[in-house]
């Protein structure tokens, strides 16, 4: 907003995930309110409703707040004003999410991927700060990634860029949400990593179960993690050599589980990426306020 300095900047940053839609005011670089509630499996319509009610909550208690940024999970048009689709949404493909809010709001809405909002947020006050250049990677349900290049959110030609979830590690593997066979979060999201423990143990074993299986040294339990985290280590390599980036930044569900995860992703980075550059690896720090503050902070960018 026109005069205002960082410190004073306000705006809304709204969240919307699969479970839950999460939003909150964040006032220079302080998150002051955050509302939640369960995302409304009624299709886009109830999504975008519920959104609406929260927004106008937050500018009830703070009316200063009138820039508006939302992160939703999934593929956005070239133009960000629809969503292409959200998988884990019951009923969101192809939503006109900045007419529909607008509509609704009678403001401006900017529109971005939650992994990209995220991965602005960790870029400018979480575990990247002070870089130019950052790879933010969630992986829980699914694997999503952002890219901050030279100090800016990067989207690529059509808007896809970081969706590093959908490239394929194994072809001819298990068929992911997208429906493309062997793509990474096919083989390594927290799903992928409880449906083939569930698979290996005979019987229904939860991701967060899956871990702690392996690290108490289950020899099926290590293994189906080994995997998946030997899958999303190399992919980072990759990453290295393509991009060159400074440090990955990497949340999520599955990343919350700490150590054993973090060193398991970093061997397996470290083998495929030896010769080339080193891969530095970061916990989030934001955690579940990563897309509110990067909706926010996307708000103001545009």
């Amino acid at each position: 907003m026109t005069g205002q300095t960082a410190a004073e900047q306000i705006s809304i940053g709204v969240d919307v995930g699969g479970t839950k839609i999460a939003c909150g005011v964040l006032r220079g670089e302080h998150l002051l309110e955050r509302h939640v509630q369960p995302t409304p499996d009624t299709g886009w319509e109830g999504v975008l409703d519920a959104i609406a009610a929260q927004v106008k909550a937050l500018q009830a208690a703070q009316p200063e707040a009138r820039l508006i940024g939302v992160g939703v999970p999934g593929p956005l048009n070239a133009d960000r004003t629809r969503v292409k689709f959200a998988p884990n949404i019951y009923g969101f493909t192809d939503v006109p999410l900045v007419d529909g809010l607008r509509e609704r709001l009678g403001q401006r809405i900017i529109l971005e991927n939650d992994a990209k909002a995220a991965a602005l947020a960790e870029a400018h006050l979480g575990a990247a700060r002070g870089t130019e250049s950052s790879v933010y990677v969630t992986v829980s349900t699914g694997i999503g990634a952002g890219l901050v290049l030279n100090g800016r959110l990067w989207r690529g030609r059509h808007g896809i860029a970081g969706e590093i979830g959908h490239i394929t590690v194994m072809p001819g593997g298990p068929v992911s949400g997208a429906g493309l066979d062997g793509a990474l979060e096919a083989v390594a999201s927290g799903t992928a990593i409880a449906r083939d423990a569930s698979y290996a143990l005979n019987r229904d074993v939860s991701t967060a179960e899956a871990f702690s299986l392996a690290e108490q040294g289950h020899p099926a339990a290590r293994r189906v993690v080994a995997q998946a985290l030997r899958h999303i280590g190399t992919a980072l390599a990759d990453l290295q050599k393509t991009l060159d980036p400074e440090v990955f930044v990497i949340g999520g569900g599955v990343a919350s589980v700490g150590d054993y995860f973090f060193q398991g992703v970093q061997r397996a980075a470290d083998e495929y990426s030896k010769g080339f550059a080193p891969v530095t690896i970061r916990r989030a720090q934001l955690g579940t306020d990563a897309g509110v503050i990067g909706a926010a902070l996307a708000a103001r960018h545009g």
